[in-house]
């Protein structure tokens, strides 16, 4: 279980590496209207919600990095609020812009990987040891 459980926090490692780039790819895109190497930015989107769209998903990439290096404690709590906004967000995209390249399948598989990691980052031994949190 230990190995399993070293594996998933390793996909989350490179899972908020790779946010962290695409939103900083997707601000570029934001604020210069140049496309870095694919066009990042949802046409369907307003401004503001595709501004939201990158902070959001800068700031979850960034904070799991920082915390997951630094051994921050409330990394935990962080990234579950981060997940619970990235939620709310997906949400609003999907139902009030939902555009043909987006699903319900994709939708539904997004919210149960927010609550799966998580789940994971708050009840895991390994998330436990690492940011120690719950700890007495």
């Amino acid at each position: 279980m230990k190995v399993l459980a070293k594996f998933y926090m390793g996909l989350l490692l490179v899972a908020t590496t790779g946010m962290l780039v695409w939103g900083v790819a997707g601000f570029f895109e934001y604020f210069t209207g140049i496309t870095p190497f694919i066009k990042l930015q949802n046409d369907a989107y307003p401004g503001a919600v595709q501004f939201v769209h990158w902070f959001l998903i800068t700031t979850t990439g960034a904070t799991f990095l920082l915390g997951y290096f630094t051994r921050w404690k409330w990394t935990p709590f962080a990234m579950v609020t981060l997940f619970s906004n990235l939620a709310v967000l997906c949400t609003i995209q999907t139902f009030d812009f939902m555009s043909a390249q987006w699903s319900f399948g994709a939708y539904a598989s997004e919210m149960v990987s927010y609550v799966v990691h998580s789940i994971f980052l708050l009840l895991s031994s390994l998330s436990k040891s690492r940011f120690n949190h719950f700890q007495s």
